[in-house]
């Protein structure tokens, strides 16, 4: 499985391609920084985001998205930026047709270091290490968006084979409601 991580960002937002399968080693397949001017029109800088997200979807490929779930901060501002950029991740993902996953920074945390209250520099050491790496990936937000990938690939199995059995036993039990004889008055 391929995975395109995304830690968005309005001013730096991280991009990491991976392949692999659940319980096996990752291969990191590329890692990038997306940047956009904070004096510019805010327009212009989520249609460059979206552009350079776009563009990264159709040369890798992946078979499906993982973004960092926006969580509050004390700063409004960044808030609404890293949601704006955490918008435009989900859309790229999805306009091409793509299954796209969030994930909170405690859920990634815990996938690639073991805790979920592990600091930044725990989590790009854990990526460098779980990757191979000669060095950390820079800047962080692509280390970041690595693990988000990794996360996605160990966790999202799981969670997908979760949702799967769900769907499947409603539509069981939608089943075996429509078999039950009715009852009615004046029936036979």
């Amino acid at each position: 499985m391929r995975v395109l991580g995304i830690d968005p960002g309005l001013t730096r937002c991280g991009v990491g391609v991976v392949e692999g399968v659940p319980g096996r080693p990752c291969k990191l397949i590329g890692y990038y920084a997306v940047y956009t001017e904070p004096q510019d029109d805010i327009a212009l800088r989520l249609l460059h985001l979206d552009t350079s997200l776009s563009a990264l979807v159709a040369e890798h490929q992946p078979d499906s998205v993982a973004v960092e779930r926006v969580f509050s901060q004390h700063n409004v501002r960044t808030v609404m930026g890293t949601a704006q950029a955490s918008a435009v991740a989900i859309l790229a993902g999805s306009r091409a047709r793509l299954p796209v996953q969030t994930y909170t920074p405690s859920e990634v945390k815990a996938a690639v270091t073991g805790s979920g209250t592990a600091g930044k520099a725990q989590v790009t050491a854990m990526v460098t290490r779980l990757l191979g790496l000669d060095a950390p990936p820079r800047p962080a937000d692509a280390a970041d968006a690595l693990a988000l990938a990794i996360c996605h690939i160990w966790r999202g199995g799981t969670r997908a084979r979760i949702q799967a059995a769900a769907v499947a036993a409603a539509s069981a039990v939608r089943r075996q409601r429509t078999q039950l004889p009715v009852n009615r008055k004046g029936s036979r």
